[in-house]
């Protein structure tokens, strides 16, 4: 009867966090956007993510506020594409009163299909990004294999990532 009540607790959670339709296709439509100043190297992409916002990139190195992640990709957005990523799944979520969403998204992107998930805040008539992680999916028949690649990596004399 206890796992009952979790499970029934549990799925009406979920069904209550998840984004009215109208706060879905305006946060779809920022993120989008965000990707697509990306996609073209514009300086609004950096706009798009609060001052005291936090971007955790796929290299275990990779955690910046967005000013450091701005100097960081600076020789990306001199060029016509910094990167681009195109969202093929997106779950978006939210507070009761829409101040607060967050979303995972499934990404196709130069590096293969990328897992990422963020955290946005309402600011006046539209949101800022104050995080996101970026992940590649590795597929977990090939997990081992990538374990040894990158523990091979980080043996290797010299090597000078690690977290910031």
């Amino acid at each position: 009867m206890k796992r009952l009540f979790l499970a029934c607790s549990l799925l009406l959670c979920a069904l209550v966090a998840h984004a009215d339709p109208l706060l879905k296709k305006q946060v779809n439509a920022f993120i989008d956007r965000w990707h697509d100043d990306a996609a073209h190297a514009r300086a609004a992409y950096f706009d798009k993510i609060a001052p005291d916002g936090i971007y955790i990139g796929t290299d275990k190195s990779e955690r910046w506020r967005r000013d450091e992640f701005k100097a960081w990709a600076k020789p990306y957005f001199k060029r016509k594409s910094a990167w681009a990523f195109k969202a093929q799944r997106r779950n978006v979520y939210s507070s009761e009163d829409g101040s607060t969403i967050w979303f995972d998204e499934l990404l196709d992107t130069q590096m293969g299909i990328c897992q990422a998930s963020g955290v946005l805040r309402r600011k006046g008539d539209s949101f800022e990004i104050v995080h996101y992680q970026l992940s590649m999916a590795v597929p977990n028949e090939v997990g081992s294999q990538v374990t040894r690649l990158i523990k091979d990596f980080e043996e290797k004399d010299g090597w000078k990532g690690g977290p910031k």
